[in-house]
């Protein structure tokens, strides 16, 4: 249960301490200790009626508590005075609401790129530090500095908590939607559903928040159009590929509002690359799928970004057209590293052309870089049909 109240509770308790106390270390090392009283209080006394205000509280209190002792400022100790313990009802906050301000918070331009999507994903998205490595590909202990130098800079440059003036919003878009989608991507491929539904759900209050920018509703076409799949993603605890997903389970709501939004982001004349993606998982919910035209908007994606992730994709795409033999030849040529889908899309292309023992050990590269159960399951399988 405690899991649960992690997944759909410590963004938004996050935020409110952010915003509240304006720093980072406290907010977070005080959301720690509250959920760690849950974790110890909780199954013998049982979970209060709002386990979200609970936290809230205890949280808060425990913020105050070192504060205190630390004796930084007696002005400040004066403002962090509050009044007895009360149960506390959180209410969905109108737009913008305190985790929009901490991604944009997270997000500021005094930080690098890769700090701020690292910060978000931390704050935000709860994923620990660890996670955050792997999905960086570097370190640990290299992650920690960074997330360590980021909270550090938010506290000595005085980076406010907040959703920056209208005039300033176009600027710092880019990044925030780089960094909602990769919240998204963090949840969908890893099936963790309540950061897919947080990543919507900031898509959705961008939109609201900026109706006349193109890519924001591209990224919310995106991320329905793909979320459109998810229960037919996983049968029976294994990875289920594209081209034999039972259609039936698909949602068909999300998928209508998916084309709508690409539809107005296309109308607002986006020509950005949340446009050609979303435009890309648009063609891939069509019966059938236009193949060709999807190898030529990955194509058109790749002159935009230089992703060799998106030369990846496209190679799957062109497996369709061409052949795995073509398709082949563009994986071999990229330079990802340890990059699990590399290999698995690899291991892919060798077993259609028939190269079983090749197929084999990239089977087993990937099996060793994969993270999640599902995942496992369907190599473990591919290599057991080898």
């Amino acid at each position: 249960m405690l899991d649960r109240v992690f997944r759909d509770e410590w963004g938004r308790v996050l935020a409110a301490l952010v915003g509240h106390f304006g720093d980072f270390e406290v907010a977070e090392d005080a959301a720690q200790d509250a959920f760690a009283i849950a974790a110890e209080r909780w199954p013998g006394d049982g979970a209060p009626d709002n386990p979200g205000a609970w936290l809230m509280m205890t949280a808060r209190n425990r913020a105050v508590d070192r504060l205190r002792r630390e004796r930084t400022l007696e002005r400040k100790t004066r403002q962090l005075e509050l009044p007895e313990p009360v149960e506390l009802t959180l209410e969905e906050p109108v737009i913008p609401d305190e985790r929009l301000e901490l991604v944009f918070t997270c997000c500021h331009p005094a930080l690098g790129t890769e700090a701020q999507v690292a910060l978000t994903l931390r704050a935000l998205g709860g994923l620990t530090t660890a996670e955050i490595a792997r999905a960086f590909m570097v370190a640990e202990e290299t992650m920690k500095r960074r997330l360590s130098r980021a909270r550090t800079k938010i506290k000595a440059a005085g980076i406010p908590f907040e959703v920056p003036a209208d005039r300033v919003l176009p600027g710092r878009l880019g990044t925030v939607l780089a960094v909602v989608y990769l919240i998204f991507n963090q949840g969908y491929g890893d099936g963790r559903v309540d950061l897919a539904d947080e990543a919507i759900r900031l898509g959705r209050v961008l939109v609201d928040l900026m109706p006349d920018e193109p890519e924001a509703a591209a990224l919310l076409a995106l991320m329905l159009l793909h979320d459109a799949r998810r229960d037919a993603r996983v049968r029976d605890g294994e990875i289920v590929l594209l081209h034999e997903q039972d259609r039936a389970l698909w949602s068909a709501e999300q998928i209508a509002a998916g084309r709508a939004l690409l539809d107005r982001a296309i109308a607002l004349r986006g020509r950005g690359p949340y446009t050609v993606q979303a435009a890309i998982a648009a063609e891939q919910v069509e019966t059938p799928i236009d193949w060709p035209a999807v190898v030529a908007l990955y194509g058109r994606l790749g002159e935009l970004t230089g992703s060799p992730v998106v030369a990846l994709n496209r190679a799957v795409a062109v497996a369709e057209v061409e052949g795995p033999g073509a398709a082949l030849a563009i994986v071999d040529a990229l330079e990802i590293g340890d990059y699990r889908y590399l290999h698995s899309t690899r291991a892919e292309l060798l077993r259609r052309l028939g190269d079983h023992d090749a197929a084999r050990g990239a089977y087993q590269r990937a099996l060793a870089l994969t993270v999640t159960d599902a995942e496992r399951r369907f190599l473990e399988r591919r290599l057991r049909e080898l």
